[in-house]
């Protein structure tokens, strides 16, 4: 990974580090197990991950495993994956909210005892009408002033499971008429009787998150706890907790502008409906968001950062064509991958006046803009394939491939005439009848006329058998956010965002490619093989690349 940019965020630090230089920064990516990271969790994990190695830090992985009835293990197992993957192996050490369960109940009852803190037994209606609003103040609960004693027998109570769901909360005693709603006495534990994924039936309170959160980080020593925007009114909170329960090093809350992308939606919850409802192909299909998704379409983890750091990093929010992405992979691809020929809608071309048993060998670019990829020797026959896209019976102007009458290169071998053409019953082409000019296999016509098409072509006896996938943005809509007012997320989702092509013909070596590996078929695109269906190529990304756009 690249060195991040200073942003204002190490604006901060490096005041911080200026007050006081023995500080060691240590940052955490805090992802919740209830579903699969995806690309804007990247953005998070790029500014914590390098921010640590920016300043010789330190960077965990803590799962925020605190809601027990949305987390599940495969959850846990993706987020490592993924993270690693990125190359974002936590430095230092991945831990669980779950673990520290004990010590919040600890806290939570250091709190009861100050006074600071009871046990309410108003319903979820009650305390939203109770929490007052924007321009009202709030209501003390009619439970606000029990005894200390009364509150730590009810908290215990509530721990042995002697009451419902729903029944009690505990909530912090802070101010029901602060500006500031998340102040007004918010609840730091609830009854959940649900096994948890890691604790399994030990707990039936559970801390909620903005509880939780500074706990967790003052005593894995994290100093810069860095979150999107949409917990900036939660800072006092967090600031609240720190100071009350009293740790010596306090975690310091900084917020950054979430990532938003075009054509696409961050929401887990409907994600999660995708692969439930049988939408798309499992969390990892290649139109999905995720973190997997990007990896099985052949996106790599350079390209990701890229797009993740050409995004930027602010406070202001934004949303980031998804354009840009692409570019990012494209420019790598472009630079890095090796060519091979794929024709995905095949017409066989017969080459009339080559003998039917033999085999040539022509030498193509790997790469032609890397010469050091060298070249590779590609067999020439009578029968060959083409592109459809690349004849017309009927060329519009300008239309400078295959057509009755009239030359074209085949790419890096010899230039043919089309001379005939064989159609089947229904009026579609079936076989094209050409001849070569064999002096043209390494050069120009001698006698000096200009060819000025080039078509690519396989051998018909060499070529293997494939089906590929062209993806097309998940929704029609730009941006997921101006969805007018009684429409949905599935009245823009496009359900024409995947063709399937069949038979497609490549070379024979493509069949034997890894699932790491990434080419450009020539004319066509970059592509990957897919890695959970046997013989299938995903579209990466088209050769076309219209970012930035021009005014």
């Amino acid at each position: 990974m690249e060195e991040i940019r200073s942003n204002f965020i190490h604006d901060i630090i490096d005041a911080d580090l200026t007050e006081n230089p023995e500080l060691k920064v240590h940052t955490r990516f805090p992802p919740e197990p209830n579903g699969y990271l995806h690309i804007g969790s990247a953005k998070a994990i790029w500014i914590n991950a390098m921010t640590a190695k920016k300043y010789g830090g330190l960077f965990n992985l803590r799962y925020d495993d605190t809601n027990p009835s949305k987390e599940d293990n495969e959850y846990v197992e993706s987020i490592y994956r993924d993270l690693t993957w990125l190359g974002c192996e936590p430095t230092g050490g991945v831990y669980y909210g779950s673990d520290y369960f004990d010590k919040c109940y600890e806290f939570a009852v250091k709190l009861i005892k100050e006074g600071k803190a009871y046990v309410c037994d108003l319903n979820a209606d009650q305390l939203r009408e109770y929490r007052g609003t924007l321009t009202e103040p709030g209501k003390n609960s009619p439970y606000r002033d029990r005894s200390v004693e009364e509150n730590l027998d009810l908290f215990e109570r509530m721990k042995n499971g002697e009451f419902e769901d729903g029944a009690k909360t505990l909530r912090a005693k802070i101010d029901m008429a602060s500006s500031n709603m998340n102040m007004r006495d918010p609840a730091i534990y609830r009854i959940v009787h649900t096994s948890h994924h890691r604790q399994g039936n030990k707990w039936c309170i559970y801390p909620l998150y903005d509880y939780a959160h500074p706990i967790q980080d003052a005593l894995e020593g994290i100093t810069h706890s860095l979150c999107s925007i949409e917990f900036e009114n939660h800072r006092p909170l967090y600031d609240w907790v720190v100071d009350n329960i009293g740790f010596e090093k306090k975690p310091k809350q900084r917020e950054f502008a979430r990532l938003n992308v075009t054509h696409t939606v961050m929401s887990k919850r409907y994600l999660r409906r995708l692969v439930e409802d049988g939408l798309v192909d499992g969390w990892d299909d290649p139109r999905m968001p995720t973190i997997c998704g990007l990896r099985r379409r052949g996106y790599t983890p350079s390209a990701i950062f890229d797009f993740v750091s050409r995004a930027g990093v602010a406070k202001a929010y934004s949303v980031v064509d998804y354009e840009l992405l692409e570019h990012c992979i494209r420019e790598e691809l472009n630079r890095d991958a090796q060519r091979r020929i794929a024709i995905l809608h095949p017409i066989k071309v017969t080459v009339t006046n080559y003998p039917e048993d033999k085999v040539e060998y022509f030498e193509v670019a790997n790469n032609p803009q890397n010469p050091d990829c060298g070249t590779r020797k590609v067999p020439f026959t009578r029968e060959i394939y083409i592109d459809a896209d690349d004849f017309a019976e009927v060329p519009p102007p300008k239309f400078f491939r295959m057509k009755p009458d009239g030359e074209v290169r085949l790419m890096g071998a010899y230039i043919v005439r089309c001379n005939e053409i064989i159609k089947n019953e229904d009026g579609s082409v079936k076989e094209i009848l050409c001849t070569a000019d064999l002096e043209t296999g390494n050069g120009m016509p001698t006698d000096g006329r200009k060819v000025k098409g080039t078509i690519h072509w396989l051998s018909s006896s060499f070529a293997k058998s494939t089906t590929v996938k062209l993806y097309d943005f998940l929704f029609d809509i730009e941006n997921v956010d101006d969805i007018p007012e009684g429409k949905t997320f599935d009245d823009y989702l496009n359900r024409a965002s995947v063709t399937t092509v069949e038979n497609a013909k490549i070379e024979p070596a493509l069949a034997e490619a890894s699932a790491d590996e990434r080419f450009q078929f020539v004319r066509c695109g970059y592509f990957i093989k897919d890695s959970k269906h046997e013989n299938v190529f995903n579209r990466i990304v088209g050769l076309k690349d219209s970012f930035p756009k021009q005014k």
